[in-house]
Parts: structure tokens; C-alpha cells; sequence
């Protein structure tokens, strides 16, 4: 092993987890941007009305993003897998 291939096999597998971890933190950011906007125009300093919202957006992106994710992982474990006699050398 390298350390070309290991530089690369890393930034892949940190490139794969960025990727799956963002459609939940931009759901939870573009909610929380919201209802902090909707919290300054109204003047309402409730410190529970954002975090139930933004963990209802997580879970709904989660739900409408995890088979799309459960691909991608399993692509990714596939192809670790499939190479690693290649990996060993």
C-alpha cells in the first residue's frame, strides 16, 4: 500500500460520508434558517419550537433519502470489497 492509495481511499470514503450526511443537515438547516426567520418576524422566543421541526425534517429527509443512501453504501462496501485483493499488495 501506498500512500497514494491510501490518501485516496480515505478521501473517498470521506467523500461517500459527506455525502450521505448532507441531505439531512441541509433539511435541518433550510428548516431551522425558516422557522429562525419566522421567529424574529413574530418576536416568539420558544426554544422548542426549533428543534421539534427541524427533527421532523431530518426524519422525513431520512426516510426519503435512505434508499438512495443504502445504494451508495452498499456500492461503496461492494467495491471495497471486491478489491481488496488489490488493496493487500
Amino acid at each position: 500500500m501506498t500512500p497514494e492509495f491510501l490518501t485516496g481511499f480515505f478521501f473517498e470514503a470521506i467523500k461517500t460520508a459527506i455525502m450521505l450526511a448532507a441531505p439531512m443537515l441541509l433539511a435541518g438547516l433550510i428548516v431551522g434558517l425558516a422557522v429562525s426567520i419566522f421567529q424574529s418576524v413574530t418576536s416568539i422566543n420558544e426554544m422548542t419550537m426549533t428543534f421539534i421541526p427541524k427533527m421532523l425534517a431530518v426524519a422525513c429527509a431520512l426516510l426519503f433519502f435512505l434508499p438512495w443512501m443504502v445504494q451508495t453504501m452498499l456500492s461503496f462496501t461492494q467495491n471495497l470489497f471486491t478489491n481488496f485483493p488489490t488493496y493487500i499488495r
